[in-house]
This record gives structure tokens, sequence and C-alpha cells, in this order.
């Protein structure tokens, strides 16, 4: 009897010892499957990190931040409603945009606020174009408060005007470069014999930026004096207060003109950077947009196939070519795409010209300054001048 107690007592110990060792995986497998449980309530009670913060942010709220810039209305239904275009230009430079005795504009730039006008009205005078004029520094503000509709203002497109003013550019209506003017009597001939001379220059441009870059890179020590809009800025270069004036040559070839003797004054033979200047207008309407961009390829376009704004009905009625046809409305609906009068392009030709009449009008042979069409010249002429199709 005692023989078989001690047995069950040994099976029972063995019994308690086998199930014990199986029990301890069991622990660990809960122990874990807890250790994460763990970690997370520790991450619950930890600050979150910046990068946490932005991206929770980013997540629920970029829906709201989009929803209150989008506008209520598009661009052109804006301007629909209001009446009139609201185009940033110049009041100050003569070829370009200038104000004259009477209150009028006119202008390179000028003409090409009309012809948006144009595009949208079918007409520009007072009633459906303001012309906002707006001095270098303003320009940005105005685009960004929607001050204007676009900005046609002889505005050079740059990758950090194009992040930071928040703007897209359109076609290129007139390639620049940065030049030069000094008095005829200085000997100067070079921008080398400039060494130790001062130059007027105006503030919130291009050219101020241009100007550190060049003689920084030729080693040429000069003093910049820096005036807040062009007319104190040449005032200031006539007066004698400084050896030389900079900006785009174009400007230079404009207000040498004004110059109480302009045979006194000589612009060197130097480009001193690339200034491609063309409309502007903000971000986020990719239709408004296209309306800028095409009413500006109507210009080429029209040049390019001969249609002037004395032949354009004619053409209308005649032309038997696709292109033009396309191009004036006759074919497709081309302007609909737009949201615009399928003969939107007719109507910019007839009323303001195709490229080179707006040319000659403002810097062609016949005005004071016979500005060379130059890289300003068709494609087909060996300029850069270049529409995509209307089709």
């Amino acid at each position: 009897m005692v023989k078989k107690v001690m047995i069950v007592l040994a099976v029972l110990a063995l019994f308690t010892l086998v199930a014990a060792q199986c029990s301890q995986p069991q622990v660990q497998e809960v122990q874990k499957v807890e250790e994460p449980t763990a970690t997370q309530a520790q991450q619950v009670q930890e600050q979150p990190t910046a990068a946490q913060v932005a991206e929770t942010q980013e997540v629920q709220e970029s829906p709201q931040v989009v929803e209150v810039q989008e506008p209520s209305e598009s661009r052109l239904d804006t301007v629909r409603k209001r009446g009139k275009l609201i185009c940033g230009g110049n009041a100050n430079l003569a070829g370009f945009g200038v104000l004259a005795d009477d209150g009028s504009f006119s202008g390179f730039d000028i003409d090409y606020c009309k012809a948006v006008a144009v595009a949208i009205f079918g007409v520009a005078d007072d009633s459906t174009l303001e012309i906002r004029p707006l001095s270098a520094s303003d320009r940005p503000i105005a685009l960004q408060t929607n001050e204007i509709d676009v900005l046609i203002r002889n505005t050079t497109y740059t990758l950090s005007r194009d992040t930071e003013w928040s703007a897209n550019f359109g076609p290129t209506t007139f390639y620049d470069g940065q030049g030069m003017m000094v008095r005829k009597d200085s000997g100067i001939k070079t921008l080398e014999d400039m060494e130790g001379a001062s130059i007027c220059v105006q503030t919130g441009t291009t050219t101020e930026l241009n100007l550190a870059d060049q003689m920084a890179l030729r080693g040429i020590n000069y003093t910049p004096k820096v005036f807040p809009d062009a007319p104190s800025t040449i005032a200031a270069y006539e007066a004698g207060n400084c050896d030389g004036f900079t900006t785009d040559k174009s400007g230079l070839i404009s207000q040498k003109q004004e110059l109480a003797n302009p045979d006194d004054h000589i612009i060197l033979d130097v480009t001193m950077s690339k200034e491609p200047l063309g409309p502007a207008y903000a971000h986020g309407d990719d239709q408004w947009a296209d309306i800028i961009d095409w009413t500006v390829y109507c210009t080429f376009s029209g040049e390019e196939f001969g249609v002037t704004s004395a032949n354009v009905d004619e053409m209308a009625k005649t032309a038997e070519d696709p292109n033009v046809r396309r191009m004036l409305g006759v074919e497709g609906e081309l302007g609909k795409g737009l949201g615009l009068d399928n003969d939107f392009c007719a109507n910019v030709i007839r009323e303001v010209g195709n490229y080179e009449e707006i040319y000659n009008r403002n810097l062609g042979p016949d005005t004071p300054f016979n500005v060379p069409r130059g890289l300003n010249s068709l494609w087909t002429d060996g300029g850069l001048l270049y529409a995509p199709p209307f089709r």
C-alpha cells in the first residue's frame, strides 16, 4: 500500500513539473503581447514631436486651407461682373507704358492690356479697361492682394518671382537684356572702365541684383545709388549724381530720348543679363492663365499668317488656310473652350493689331526709339517668337 502511495505521489510530482514547464511559454507569450501595449501607452503620454504635429495638422486642416484659398468664382467671372479688366502697368516708361497729360495711357505693354480686355469684352475703352500704374516694388503686392487681374509692366520672368510672388508668367512678349548708359565725354567704353564709379539703379528690380552680380564677377568696385522709381533714377543720372545709369536696354533707349541732350550719352555695347518680359498673373486659375496666354499667342500668329487690323475681316471671309480659319473663329469652337467668344482673336487683331503692328506702333522705325526687332522677331525670321497651333 505504501508502495502504491509512493508511486501516485511520484506521478503527481512529475505531472506538476510538466504542467509548470508547459505554462511558462504561455506567460512569455502574454508578455510579448502586452509589451507593445505598454509602449503605445507611453507614446500617448509623451509630448508629440513637431513633425507629428505638422503631419496631423496637414491631414486634418489641409482641406480647410484649400477651401478658404479657393476664390468663390473664377477670375473671368469676377472681371465680367465688374465690367472691366484691371491691368497693372507703367506710367513712366515711354514706348512701353506712359501716362499722357489727358489721362490716357499708351505703349507696348499697354497695348497688351488692351488686347486682354478686347478678348473678354470685344472692345478696350474706359468702360472695359483700367490701367493701374504701379512702381516696381508695388508689383508683387498688387498681384498677391488681387488689386489687379494681370500685370503687364516690363516685368522679368524669374524663378524667385514665380515662387515668392505666387505668380505665373505668360509668353514672353519682349526679349530684353540689361545695359549701361554713360556720358559720351566720360571716356568709358566698357564696364571695366567703371572701376570706382557710381551707378544709378532702381531698387526692387532684377537690374539692381544683376548689377551686383556682374560687377562682382568682373572684380569691379563701384558705388550703387538706388532710387525708388524710373523718373527719379534717370533724373539723378542727368543731374550728374552718378557716372552711369543701368536698366534694361529697351528702357535705356526710351529714357535716353527724354534727356535734355540725348546725343551727349551713349549705351555701352554690353548685355549684362537675360530679361524676358511678359504678362504675369496670380496662381490658382488655369482658365485665366489660358486666356492671357492665348491672347498673346493670337498676336504672334496674326503676324505669322499675315492677318492685320486692316485685313482681318476680309481674311475671316476668304481665308482657305484652316489654321487661319480656326484662329479667327470661322471654324471650330476654340474660343468657347477658353470661355470667350469664338472670334476673340479676330477681335484682338481688329482692335489692337498683330505683334508687328503693336511693336512698330510703339518701338519701331517710325518712333523716336527705333528698336531693332532682333530676338523679338518671329521664329520664321530667326527670332524667338513662336505660338503653339490654334488647333
